[in-house]
């Protein structure tokens, strides 16, 4: 999927560029230990072990399937390990932070975090997930994170977006779903300018209040938890001490929902 080919745009220690403004790993061990008894035997007996190993993995191909797939199953779990630590330690910037518009209920008692791109087509489709989920369901709080990593017109698109939310977060719901989901084109300054004044605010107010350097360092700060996150594209969800990443749909959200609900009642959280 093209979404998921992350381009990191906004430094964060690791890796990435200025904002625009401002993947076999296998082991094959042999059942007995071979004595060498002189350099010349152990130079002749090398090649012939690893002769040994291929003609037995080309009689046997199977074992290549499996030892590719215990080593995704090996990372998936290292990766899960890293994130749970993660959401741990960075809660209140993840499910909490000021500069989040949140959809839904703001008091609810289940909280589900979506990182996008407002030119993410998947993001697009992902839209009608989320709007379901929350008429749906009276006790969802729907985080919304905004991630540029489409390039430079996205990154002008969410710099508008975070100052609209600054200005009139009352509506940013509304701005968000008409930006997104509207059909409108590809996100760029302009149109995101439009869509805002075209829900109240004064246009000279926006454009001073996105050259605020609070703006950039909320998407900034947005970068960072993502790659601590491990999250390479858009959408990508936080529900409970679960990462989900990709547009899987509404049902698959829900269930995830339902589970991290189920898990905190467990826990008295």
């Amino acid at each position: 999927m093209d979404h998921f080919a992350m381009q990191k745009l906004i430094p964060y220690g690791v890796a990435g560029a200025a904002i625009a403004v401002a993947a076999l790993v296998g082991g094959y061990q042999l059942g007995t230990t071979t004595r060498i008894s002189s350099p010349a035997m152990a130079a002749a007996s090398a090649p012939e072990m690893g002769e040994s190993i291929r003609n037995y993995l080309l009689a046997n191909p199977e074992l290549i399937a499996e030892m590719q797939t215990a080593l995704e199953e090996k990372q998936k779990e290292e990766q899960r390990l890293a994130s749970l630590d993660t959401i741990k330690n960075a809660s209140a910037e993840i499910f909490n932070s000021p500069a989040d518009a949140v959809v839904g209920n703001p008091q609810g008692k289940t909280t589900i975090v979506e990182f996008y791109d407002y030119n993410c087509g998947f993001c697009r489709r992902a839209i009608e997930d989320m709007q379901a989920l929350t008429a749906a369901d009276p006790n969802l709080r729907f985080v919304l994170k905004e991630l540029p990593i489409l390039g430079p017109d996205s990154q002008r698109a969410h710099i508008v977006s975070q100052a609209f939310h600054r200005l009139m977060p009352e509506k940013y719901a509304e701005f968000h779903s008409r930006l997104l989901g509207g059909g409108g084109g590809r996100a760029t300054e302009e149109s995101a300018i439009l869509v805002a004044t075209s829900l109240g605010v004064d246009e000279a107010a926006l454009r001073a209040e996105m050259k605020k350097p609070e703006v950039i360092e909320a998407l900034q700060k947005n970068f960072q938890l993502a790659d601590r996150l491990q999250i390479t594209g858009t959408p990508s969800y936080v529900v409970g001490d679960e990462v989900v990443f990709g547009a899987l749909g509404q049902q698959v959200l829900a269930d995830k929902i339902a589970s991290a609900r189920a898990q905190c009642q467990t826990a008295a959280c």
